[in-house]
C-alpha cells in the first residue's frame, strides 16, 4: 500500500505520512523528486547514532543503484532548545561554506532535517538565508513537530528577547512523516506532542469548513475531537509502554494513531494554504498558545511546549467563557480531554509545579511576555477565541483588552459594590455537587447505558469520573442531542478492577468517601489493592476514621498509610464487601452512610446497616441517596423495628436511560443571599419545595426570617432582599439540615441588625462543618474579623454580632478561602455590599461546585470585578501568616535545658513561654513526685498526655511549650507530637551531650529520681525523641562568658526553622560573595583558627565528606559524628552554613556506593538541625532527590553538579541537562566543571548570562583548575574560597575571597574608597588601626584617615567626593553633621547624635552635589550592647539596668539597656533637671526612673544587674554618687534590695551584674575598682570603640570582621 500524502499550497505531494518512511522509501523519493548533486543531513548528537549511519547506507545503496552522481553529507548540533540560537546557525554556515567541503555547497544543495522542532525550525532558517535560499527537507522526529513545526514553512532562531523572533517563511520541499519515530519517543514527548493533536481537533471544523469543505472533509473533521476522547485509554496505554526500536509499543494503536496525526496535518496543511503568510486564518492555529507562550517563556526549559499550550488552551477558553462567547461545559470538555492525555490544565497543577521549582508566574510577566507575541497589533494582543469544541468565533485572532486577561489570569479577585437595586435576575445553578457525585457511582455500578443531564462540571465529579475510570467501572463519553448536552456511562454491572495508579483526587471529600468503598469492590489486576489519595490539605486535615473503623469492622482490609484515620488509604480489592450487620458512627457525616449504602448491593450477604451516634447528621442527604438508589433499581428498606437501621439487598444497579441532576441548592443560596443583602431580586427557576436536597429550605426558613419576601413553588424559588441595611438578625437557628448553607447566613449576619439595637445572630446544628475541606467555623470566623465582623466559634455553631454594612472594612490582605469553594462563595456576597469591596484568593476553588460562578456575578448581576495577583504582591507567598505563630513544643531528656532554651525563643519570637510540668503541678495542686507516688507512672503519664493534647487544642498559637523529659514514653503522647509535627508545627529535640545531663541531674533533687540507668533511659528514648520532632537543636555546654554565643546559635537556628533568617535573601543584595570550603576533619581542632578563616565570607561549608571519627578513621563518618560537628560549627560562627557531602564522583571523598539509607539519613539530620543551606548533588537518584526536597522545610537547596572529569561543555550545550534539573531542585544552582584554557571561562559567562535570562534562580558556576581561576573572580555570587590557615584547597584552583578581592580591584571591578574618621581631638584614635587592618585582611583597597574639624561645614568636600565611602564621626560634630546627610536613622535620631555615615554608592545624593547618598547612623548603642552580652548579660524577668550620668553617651546608653530588654532603667545623676530633661525625649515604654542621690524615700525596687557609667574618669566620682553607689548598688545593702531571683534555682541568685564602664582611660577607673569590690564584672570602654567599630565595617562594607582584630587594635588583652 502506498503510503498517504497531503497536498499544502501548491505542491500536491508535498507530506507522505506513513510507517516504515525512513530509509530506501525516502531516499529514493529524495533522489527521484528532490535531485541534487549534494544532501546535507543534520541532525542532533542523540539522534545521530540511531538513525544517519543506517541512512547512508540506504541512501548510498539507492543512489548506486539509480546510478545518480549525488553525495550524503552529515552534520551534528547539540540537542536541546539552546542549539536554536544566532551561535549554531553560524557554526552551520561555516562549516557549509568551509573550503574542507570539496565540490562546495551551490544553491541546488538540499538540507535535510532530521529531529525535532529545534533541528527543523533552525535549519529551515539556514536554507532560507544560505546563498539567498536552498531547499531543504522536513523529516520530524517528534509528534509535535509532525503536527506542527514541520508544516507550514515557518522557520526561526530564538534570541534573548524572545523564541522565534528571527527568521523566515521558507517551505520545505518535502516533509516525510514517518510514524515509527514515535516508537523510540519518550513518553512525556508524546504527550507533549498531544497538546497540538488537540488544539488542532478543538478548531477544527471551523479550518476546515473554511479552507476544504468542497473536499467533503468537513464532516470527517468533526469527529476528531470526539475520536480523541473516545480513544484516550487505548492510546494512553501504548504511550506509556516503554518506548523501544521495533513497532509492538505502536501495534494496537497503529491505525488510530496514523489517523488522529493524519487529521492534524490535513487541517494545518488546508489552513496554510489557504493563508501562508498569517494574515488571518493561520491566526487559528494559535489556539492556546498566546498564553501558553507567555507560560512557556517563564517556565521553558522545564516545562515543555506543549505542556504550556495546554494549559494556555484552558485559560483561553476560559478568557472566552469571561467574553460571554463559550459555555462553561465546553471548558470542562476541553479540560477532561486534556487532563485525560497527562496534560496539565493549571498552573498549579503538582507535576508541573515540580517540574518548574514551584515557580510563580505573575499575571505581570505572562502578559510581558505576551507582548512581544508575533500576533499582536503593536500593543493590543490578539487571542483565538473558542465558540465551541471544534469552533472558533472569529476567523482570525481577536483582539482582547488586557484587562479581560487580567481577570482570567488572576488567582484572585476584587469584588466591588455595583449591584443596582432594581435589577431582577433569573439564575440557574449548576448541577448538584452531591447529587452528580451519587450519580456518576451509581451509573457507574449500575448495568447499560444511562445519560446523566445537568452534571455539575468540576473538580469533585473530574476526580471522580477518572477514578472510576481507573478501576474500569464504566465508560465515560460526552454527547449532545436536541435536549442539550449529556454524560453518557456505559456501566459495567459492578465489575471493576484494582486502579494500577494512585486514586488521586485532590481535596473531593465526597470522592475520597464515596471512593473508599467503592473500591472494596474491585477485582485484583495485577494489583490486589487501590491507593485512594489526596492533596496536602485532603491528608492532613480531612479525617475518614468513622468510615474506615466501620469496614474494617466488616472484614475490609483498609490500611491508612500516613496519619491514621486519613487519607491516604490502601484498599484490598475484595471483590465486595461482606455485609450482613455493619454498624455505623453517623453523627459526623452523612456521606459515609451515603458511601456504605450505594456498595452494599454487591455485598457478598444482603446488608443491615444500623447507625450510631445518636441521630444522624444530615439526614435529608441519605434520604437523597436511598431515593437515587431507587431510581437505579435498588430499593433500600428503612426498618420498621429498629430507629436508623436500613437493609439492602444484594442487587445489581439498573441504569435508567436518562437521569437529570437537580441544579445544586447550596450554590442557589448565594445568589438569593445577593438578592437578600443588595435589596434586589433574584428567581432560582428549578430549585423549590418538592426539592430532594435539604439546602432548598434556605430562603423560607432563614432568608424569609431576616425579612425577605420568599415567593417559594414546587419547582423554583423567588427571593426580594429588603432595602439595603435593613436585614434582621435571628437570634437562634438550627441549620442542621443544611450545614453547607451556613456560611451564606453568617455573612448575611454578619450585616443584619434590628430596631432595637440586637445585632447577634446564633447558628448551631452544624457540628460537622470542622472538618470539611476546612474548619469552616473558625475559617469563617477569621474571615469575617477581616471586614470588621466579631464572631464566635464553639464546638456546634457560631454567633455572629451584625454591624451596618457602610462599617465593613477592606480584609487586608485579602480573604483567605482555604481551598474552600463555599469559603470563597458566601464572603464574595459580603463583598457585594462592603464599601470597598474585597479581594477574593484562590478564585479558582470555587469550581469544585460552581466554575462559571464569577462569570454569574459579572453576567447575570453586573458585578465590577478586577483581577489580582495577590501571591506577587506578597512576594510569592500566600497571604496567610498563621503558620509562623504555631506554637512550638520542646522535648529533650531532662537536664538538657528546655526551660533555659524555651524561655529564650520565646524572648526571641514574642511569644508566651510555658513549662508543661510545672503547669501540670500548678492544675493538679502537686508535686511530681507527689503525683507518682499517688497514682504511679502510669497515672502521671496519662495526665501528661491529656496536657499535651488540651494545650494543642486551646493554645495552638503563640505559646512555646517545654515538654517533661519523659513525654515520648507514651504511645498516645507520641502520636499527639508526631501528628503536631506532620501538619505544619514545630517540635524541636532539644539535646545536650548525655554525660553534661547525668552530671546536671545528680545535682537536681527537684524531680523524681530516674528508676533506670540514665544512659538506659536515654537509649530507650533516643529514637522516640527523633520521631516525635522534626527539628533538633544541641544546647551547647557553655561557661557563662560564652552565653552570648549560645544564644546567638539558638537565635541562628530559630530564625532558620521558622523562615525569619532569610541568609539568601540578604547575600543576593551583594555585589560579591563568597563561602569558605572547611577542609578539617575535626572541627573541634580548628575552633582557635575558624574565626580567621571565615573574616570576609558570607558563608561556612562544612564538608562532610572531610570529616574523620578519630573512632573509625576509614569509614564514612556516623549520623552521631556529623551531628556533633555541625553542633560545634553552628556555636562557634554565626554565619550561614552550607551542609555538603561531596561524593567521589563529583570530586569529593564521600564513597559512591554508600547506602541511599544513610546519605538520607545525613542530609535529613542537617534539615533537623537547621542548617541555612544544603548542598544535594543532582547526580542521587530522584526518589531520594524528591524526598530531601519535600522535607526542606526553610533551609535553601543548592543543586549541584561537578564534572572533575572534563566530559561536558559550557558551549555546546551539554551542561542545559544538569542545569536544568538543578533547577527542579534548587533555590541555588552550583555547576563546577574544568578549565583547560581561558576560552573555557569566556564560554561559561555566555552560559550564565543565557542561564539568566530565563531563570532568576542564583547561579554559581566555575571551572576548576588553574585556568579555572579567572571564573572564580568573576562568578559574583557564593563564590567558593580557600584559606591560608585550612591544611588544603577542597578544590583545584581555589582562591581566597581576599585574593579574589584584589584581583578584582585590579579589574576595576572593586573601586578604592576613602573612609575617615570626623571630630576632635583625634589625634591618638585607634579607630585608622582598626579599620585598616580588616580592609587588607579583607582584601579591600580603601583607607582610613583623620580628618580633624569642629566644624561642620569642612566636611563638604569629602562628602561631595566620589571616593568617599562613609565615616567615623565623634565629638562635636555627632549632632552638627545631620544636616549634611540624606537620611538619619531612627535609632540616630533619638538618641540625637550620628556616629557612623554610610555612603550608598548606588544612590545620589540629594544634599551634597555629585555625592553619593548618605545616610546617618549610631553603632554606639550596638557596640555597648555586644560588649555586654559578650560578658555574659542575659536580662530577663524584668531585670533592671542603670546608667550613670546624663550626658550624650548616656542617651545611647538608655538605648542599648532598652534594647536588650531592661525594665526599669534606672538614671543616676546630680542633676535632676538635666536627667529629667534628658528622660523627657525618651518613650513611655522605655521605663525610664531618676535617682538622684540625696532623694527618699528610694525609688530603686531591686538591684540593676547591668550599669553603664557615662561619667567622665579623669576627676574623681562626685562623693554623693560614690556613696550611693557604694550602698545601693555595689555595697553590702542588708538585704534592703534584691537581685531578681530564679524561683526554678531554689530562689538562688543566678543572674551576672555587670558595669560598663564607657571610659577609656585610665585602664581601670574608680568605678570600676568600686563595682569589683562589690562582686561586679567590669567592661573597660575600649571594648565598646571595638563593638561599635565592628558595626561600623560591617555596614560600609557588608562583611563581618573578625572582632579579635579589632580588639588588638585598641590595645586589649586577647580573649582566653
Amino acid at each position: 500500500m502506498e503510503p498517504t500524502v497531503v497536498p499544502i499550497l501548491r505542491n500536491e505531494k508535498a507530506i507522505t505520512i506513513d510507517y516504515n518512511l525512513w530509509g530506501p522509501f525516502i531516499a529514493q523519493d529524495l533522489l527521484k523528486n528532490v535531485s541534487s548533486s549534494t544532501y546535507v543531513l543534520v541532525t542532533d548528537t542523540n539522534l545521530y547514532g540511531l538513525y544517519a549511519p543506517s541512512f547512508e547506507k540506504a541512501f548510498n545503496d539507492v543512489a548506486s543503484s539509480m546510478k545518480a552522481e549525488s553525495r550524503l553529507l552529515t552534520y551534528t548540533i547539540p540537542p536541546g532548545e539552546t542549539s536554536k540560537s544566532r551561535i549554531t546557525k553560524a557554526e552551520v554556515e561555516d562549516w557549509m561554506l568551509s573550503e574542507e567541503r570539496d565540490p562546495p555547497l551551490d544553491t541546488k544543495s538540499v538540507l535535510l532535517a532530521l529531529g525535532g522542532g529545534v533541528i527543523g525550525d533552525m535549519i529551515g532558517f539556514v536554507a532560507a538565508t544560505f546563498k539567498r535560499g536552498i531547499r531543504f527537507v522536513q523529516i520530524p522526529t517528534s509528534l509535535l513537530a509532525m503536527v506542527d513545526s514541520s508544516i507550514g514553512g515557518k522557520t526561526a532562531i530564538d534570541t534573548p528577547a524572545g523564541k522565534n523572533l528571527i527568521g523566515a517563511f521558507w517551505q520545505p520541499s518535502k516533509i516525510y512523516i514517518d510514524l515509527n519515530f514515535l516508537n523510540t519517543l519518550p513518553t512525556r514527548e508524546f504527550i507533549n506532542g498531544l497538546a497540538e493533536v488537540i488544539k488542532t481537533a478543538a478548531i477544527s471544523t471551523t479550518a476546515m469548513s473554511k479552507t476544504n469543505e468542497s473536499k467533503g472533509e468537513y464532516e470527517t473533521m468533526k469527529n476528531k475531537f470526539e475520536a480523541l476522547e473516545a480513544n484516550v485509554n487505548v492510546i494512553m496505554a501504548a504511550i506509556k509502554t516503554k518506548p523501544e526500536a521495533n513497532d509492538h509499543r505502536l501495534s494496537k494503536v497503529r491505525n488510530i494513531l496514523k489517523d488522529i496525526v493524519l487529521g492534524s496535518v490535513q487541517v494545518k496543511a488546508h489552513v496554510v494554504s489557504a493563508d501562508e503568510r498569517e494574515g488571518g486564518l493561520r491566526n487559528l492555529l494559535n489556539f492556546g498558545h498566546s498564553i501558553g507562550h507567555g507560560i512557556e517563556g517563564l517556565l521553558t526549559p522545564d516545562v515543555l511546549h506543549g505542556e504550556c499550550v495546554a494549559i494556555g488552551m484552558v485559560l483561553e477558553a476560559e478568557l472566552a467563557v469571561h467574553l460571554g462567547v463559550l459555555s462553561r461545559e465546553a471548558v470542562a470538555r476541553l479540560r477532561n480531554c486534556l487532563a485525560n492525555y497527562g496534560l496539565p490544565t493549571s498552573l498549579k497543577d503538582a507535576v508541573l509545579q515540580e517540574r518548574s521549582g514551584h515557580k510563580h508566574c505573575s499575571v505581570d510577566q505572562i502578559l510581558s511576555v505576551m507582548a512581544v507575541d508575533k500576533k499582536n497589533q503593536g500593543k493590543k494582543k490578539r487571542i483565538v477565541l473558542l465558540r465551541g469544541v471544534g469552533f472558533v468565533y472569529e476567523q482570525q485572532a481577536t483582539v482582547v483588552a488586557d484587562r479581560d486577561l487580567r481577570d482570567v489570569l488572576s488567582p484572585s479577585v476584587r469584588i466591588l459594590p455595583s449591584i443596582h437595586k432594581d435589577i431582577r435576575v433569573s439564575c440557574t445553578p449548576p448541577g448538584s455537587k452531591s447529587i452528580s457525585n451519587r450519580a456518576l457511582v451509581l451509573a457507574a455500578l449500575g448495568k447499560g447505558e444511562c445519560r446523566i443531564r445537568n452534571l455539575l462540571h468540576s473538580v469533585d465529579t473530574e476526580v471522580m469520573i477518572k477514578a472510576l475510570k481507573s478501576m474500569n467501572c464504566a465508560s465515560f463519553s460526552s454527547g449532545k442531542d436536541g435536549k442539550g448536552e449529556y454524560l453518557l456511562i456505559t456501566g459495567n454491572g459492578g465489575n471493576l478492577q484494582a486502579s494500577e495508579k494512585d486514586l488521586y483526587i485532590e481535596n473531593a471529600g465526597t470522592a475520597a468517601r464515596f471512593l473508599a468503598t467503592v473500591a472494596i469492590l474491585a477485582k485484583p489486576n495485577p494489583r490486589a489493592y487501590s491507593i485512594l489519595t489526596g492533596n496536602k490539605r485532603m491528608n492532613d486535615g480531612r479525617p475518614i476514621k468513622d468510615l474506615v473503623e466501620a469496614l474494617r469492622a466488616n472484614g475490609s482490609s483498609i490500611a491508612c498509610t500516613g496519619k491514621d484515620g486519613h487519607l491516604p488509604l490502601k484498599i484490598e480489592a475484595a471483590e465486595g464487601m461482606e455485609g450482613g450487620d455493619i454498624e455505623l458512627d453517623a453523627s459526623f457525616s452523612s456521606q459515609y452512610v451515603s458511601s456504605i449504602l450505594m456498595a452494599s448491593p454487591y455485598a457478598k450477604k444482603p446488608v443491615t446497616l444500623r447507625l450510631t451516634g445518636g441521630p444522624p447528621i444530615s439526614q435529608l442527604y441519605i434520604d437523597m441517596t436511598t431515593n437515587m438508589m431507587r431510581k437505579f433499581g435498588v430499593g433500600v428498606t428503612k426498618s420498621a423495628t429498629e430507629e436508623h437501621a436500613y437493609h439492602i439487598p444484594q442487587a445489581t444497579y439498573q441504569n435508567p436511560r436518562e437521569y437529570e441532576v437537580e441544579s445544586d441548592a447550596s450554590s442557589a443560596t448565594y445568589p438569593l443571599a445577593i438578592a437578600a443583602i443588595n435589596g434586589t431580586t433574584c428567581v432560582v427557576p428549578n430549585i423549590g419545595s418538592e426539592s430532594i436536597q435539604g439546602d432548598a429550605q434556605f430562603a423560607v426558613r432563614v432568608l424569609q426570617q431576616m425579612g425577605c419576601s420568599v415567593d417559594q413553588t414546587e419547582s423554583s424559588t423567588t427571593v426580594t432582599g429588603p432595602p439595603r441595611g435593613t436585614l434582621k438578625p435571628i437570634p437562634t437557628i438550627d441549620m442542621e439540615t443544611m450545614t453547607d448553607a451556613f456560611l451564606t447566613a453568617s455573612v448575611l449576619a454578619a450585616v443584619a441588625q434590628d430596631s432595637k439595637g440586637k445585632s447577634t445572630t446564633k447558628i448551631t446544628g452544624i457540628k460537622n462543618q470542622h472538618k470539611k475541606e476546612c474548619d469552616r467555623i473558625e475559617a469563617m470566623e477569621k474571615e469575617l474579623a477581616k471586614f470588621g465582623v466579631n464572631c464566635r466559634g464553639f464546638e456546634d455553631g457560631i454567633e455572629i454580632d451584625g454591624i451596618n454594612y457602610a462599617e465593613l472594612q477592606d480584609p487586608a490582605g485579602g480573604i483567605h478561602c482555604y481551598d474552600d469553594h463555599r469559603v470563597a462563595m458566601s464572603n464574595s456576597v459580603l463583598a457585594t455590599v462592603a464599601p470597598h469591596g474585597a479581594v477574593i484568593t484562590e478564585r479558582e476553588c470555587v469550581g469544585k461546585t460552581w466554575p462559571g460562578w464569577w462569570d454569574t456575578l459579572r453576567l447575570s448581576f453586573n458585578v465590577k470585578m478586577e483581577g489580582v495577583d495577590v501571591e506577587s504582591q506578597s512576594g510569592g507567598k500566600p497571604p496567610c501568616s498563621e503558620a509562623g505563630r504555631k506554637s512550638i513544643y520542646l522535648i529533650g531528656m531532662r537536664g538538657a535545658g528546655k526551660t533555659t532554651t524555651g524561655k529564650w525563643v520565646a524572648d526571641l519570637l514574642d511569644l508566651s513561654f510555658v513549662d508543661l510540668d510545672s503547669q501540670l503541678e500548678m492544675e493538679a495542686e502537686q508535686t511530681i513526685p507527689e503525683m507518682i507516688e499517688e497514682s504511679g507512672w502510669e497515672g502521671f503519664r496519662g495526665q501528661e498526655a491529656v496536657i499535651l493534647k488540651r494545650t494543642m487544642s486551646e493554645r495552638p498559637m503563640d505559646h512555646v511549650f517545654a515538654c517533661g523529659g519523659g513525654v515520648v514514653e507514651t504511645p498516645e503522647a507520641r502520636k499527639v507530637l508526631i501528628d503536631y509535627h506532620k501538619s505544619g508545627g514545630l517540635v524541636v529535640l532539644v539535646q545536650r551531650d548525655i554525660e553534661d545531663v547525668i552530671a546536671y541531674l545528680q545535682l537536681d533533687k527537684s524531680r523524681p529520681a530516674y528508676v533506670d540507668d540514665m544512659r538506659s533511659v536515654w537509649e530507650r528514648r533516643k529514637d522516640w525523641y527523633v520521631q516525635c520532632s522534626n527539628y533538633q537543636h544541641f544546647s551547647q555546654k557553655a561557661p557563662t562568658d560564652s552565653l552570648a554565643r549560645a544564644s546567638k546559635d539558638l537565635e541562628r537556628f530559630i530564625g532558620t526553622v521558622t523562615g525569619k533568617r532569610r541568609s539568601l535573601e540578604k547575600i543576593k543584595t551583594k555585589d560579591q560573595s563568597f563561602f569558605v570550603s572547611l577542609t578539617v576533619p575535626d572541627i573541634s581542632a580548628a575552633l582557635d583558627f575558624l574565626p580567621g578563616v571565615v573574616i570576609g565570607c558570607d558563608a561556612v561549608e562544612l564538608r562532610v565528606d572531610l570529616l574523620e571519627d578519630s573512632h573509625n578513621p576509614n569509614a564514612p563518618p556516623s549520623v552521631e559524628y556529623i551531628a556533633n560537628q555541625l553542633a560545634i560549627l553552628h556555636g562557634s560562627t554565626s554565619l550561614p552554613v552550607i551542609f555538603t557531602i561531596r561524593t567521589q564522583s563529583q570530586g569529593g571523598k564521600f564513597p559512591d556506593n554508600a547506602p541511599l539509607e544513610l546519605v538520607a539519613s545525613i542530609y535529613l539530620l542537617a534539615l533537623r538541625m537547621g542548617v541555612d543551606f544544603l548542598d544535594l548533588e543532582i547526580q542521587f537518584p530522584d526518589p531520594l532527590l524528591r524526598q530531601i526536597f519535600a522535607a526542606k522545610g526553610h533551609t535553601k537547596i543548592i543543586a549541584s553538579h561537578h564534572d572533575p572529569k572534563n566530559a561536558l561543555s559550557w558551549e555546546h550545550g551539554s551542561w542545559m541537562q544538569f542545569y536544568n534539573k538543578a533547577i527542579l531542585y534548587g533555590d541555588i544552582v552550583k555547576l563546577v566543571g574544568v578549565a583547560t584554557s581561558q576560552e573555557d571561562n569566556f564560554q561559561l559567562l555566555q552560559f550564565k548570562k543565557m542561564a539568566g535570562s530565563r531563570h532568576e534562580t542564583p547561579l554559581i558556576a566555575i571551572n576548576m583548575g588553574l585556568d579555572g581561576q579567572l571564573s572564580r573572580i568573576q562568578n559574583g555570587f557564593l563564590t567558593p574560597v580557600s584559606h591560608p590557615a585550612l591544611p588544603f584547597k577542597a578544590a583545584p584552583g581555589q582562591l581566597s575571597a581576599a585574593e579574589i578581592r584584589s584581583a578584582l580591584v585590579l579589574h576595576g571591578a572593586i573601586k578604592p574608597m576613602q573612609y575617615y574618621l570626623f571630630g576632635s581631638p583625634i589625634a591618638q584614635s585607634k579607630s585608622p588601626a582598626m579599620h585598616n587592618a580588616l580592609f587588607k585582611a579583607t582584601g579591600l583597597p580603601h583607607t582610613y584617615s583623620l580628618f580633624e574639624t569642629t566644624n561642620a561645614a569642612d566636611l563638604e568636600r569629602i562628602l561631595q567626593s566620589d571616593s568617599f565611602g562613609g565615616a567615623s564621626v565623634t565629638i562635636p560634630l555627632k549632632l552638627d553633621s545631620m544636616p549634611y546627610l540624606d537620611s538619619v536613622s531612627d535609632d540616630a535620631t533619638l538618641i540625637g547624635a550620628v556616629n557612623t555615615i554610610i555612603a550608598d554608592l548606588s544612590l545620589q545624593s540629594t544634599k551634597n552635589q555629585g555625592g553619593h547618598h548618605l545616610t546617618g547612623r549610631n553603632t554606639d548603642w550596638q557596640g555597648m550592647t555586644r560588649v555586654l552580652l559578650n560578658a555574659g548579660a542575659r536580662p530577663s524577668d524584668q531585670q533592671s539596668g542603670l546608667v550613670i550620668g546624663g550626658g550624650g553617651t548616656a542617651r545611647a546608653a538608655i538605648y542599648a539597656l532598652h534594647a536588650m530588654g531592661y525594665t526599669p532603667i534606672y538614671v543616676l545623676g546630680r542633676s535632676k533637671s538635666k536627667i529629667q530633661a534628658l528622660m523627657s525625649s525618651f518613650p513611655e515604654d522605655y521605663n525610664l526612673e531618676i535617682l538622684h542621690p540625696a532623694e527618699q524615700p528610694l525609688k530603686m525596687t531591686d538591684v540593676p544587674t547591668a550599669a553603664i557609667s557615662t561619667i567622665p574618669a579623669d576627676k574623681p566620682i562626685d562623693p554623693d554618687i560614690k556613696k550611693f553607689l557604694g550602698h545601693w548598688v555595689f555595697g553590702v545593702n542588708s538585704g534592703e534590695l534584691k537581685v531578681t531571683s530564679d524561683a526554678s534555682r531554689g530562689g538562688k541568685m543566678t543572674v551576672k551584674q555587670i558595669l560598663l564602664e564607657m571610659a577609656y582611660k585610665p585602664a581601670v577607673t574608680d568605678m570600676m575598682e568600686m563595682a569589683r569590690e562589690g562582686g561586679w564584672a567590669t567592661i573597660p570602654g575600649l571594648e565598646v570603640l571595638a563593638g561599635q567599630g565592628w558595626y561600623q565595617f560591617e555596614a560600609w562594607t557588608g562583611i563581618e570582621p573578625l572582632y579579635e582584630m579589632l580588639r588588638e587594635a585598641c590595645g586589649l588583652e586577647k580573649l582566653t
